[in-house]
């Protein structure tokens, strides 16, 4: 498993959804149901400042009974996010995701958002590479090579 993240950018795109700091949560909110997403990349100068996700909603705004319309997303974002480059390697990617706990890794290219992985995009990639392994396998026992 040495294919690197870049891959999956590859396949999924390298389109990320920001907001400034100073968005509410509510606009984080509409943008995540919008997009059909469930993380926003906060960018401040388009540098990444951070990353609000459906977890911090669950449990920054609606744990606090913070009012969404009021609060900014800088007070409620996950900061200091860990962050994987399109050479880093899924496995590395793997255990990034295992010890934060976290589902989403911004991918830098220098500075420069480059992307963002989710550990669905991981399973969907493994799921993919085992089905067409096993399918060889199934063609080599069988004498269809």
């Amino acid at each position: 498993m040495n294919a690197s993240v870049s891959i999956l950018l590859e396949r999924k795109g390298s389109a990320v959804h920001t907001l400034a700091p100073s968005a509410s949560v509510a606009e984080a909110v509409q943008l995540m149901n919008k997009a059909k997403i469930s993380s926003v990349i906060i960018t401040e100068s388009e540098r990444l400042a951070g990353i609000f996700t459906e977890r911090d909603v669950l449990r920054r705004v609606v744990g606090e009974s913070l009012d969404p319309k009021t609060t900014p997303v800088s007070t409620v974002m996950s900061a200091g996010v860990a962050t994987i480059t399109p050479v880093t390697s899924i496995e590395e990617a793997l255990d990034i995701f295992n010890r934060r706990g976290c589902r989403h890794l911004p991918v830098l290219d220098g500075d420069r958002i480059a992307g963002l992985i989710s550990v669905g995009d991981i399973s969907r990639w493994l799921s993919e590479v085992h089905r067409a392994e096993a399918e060889q396998l199934k063609n080599y026992i069988s004498g269809g090579f």
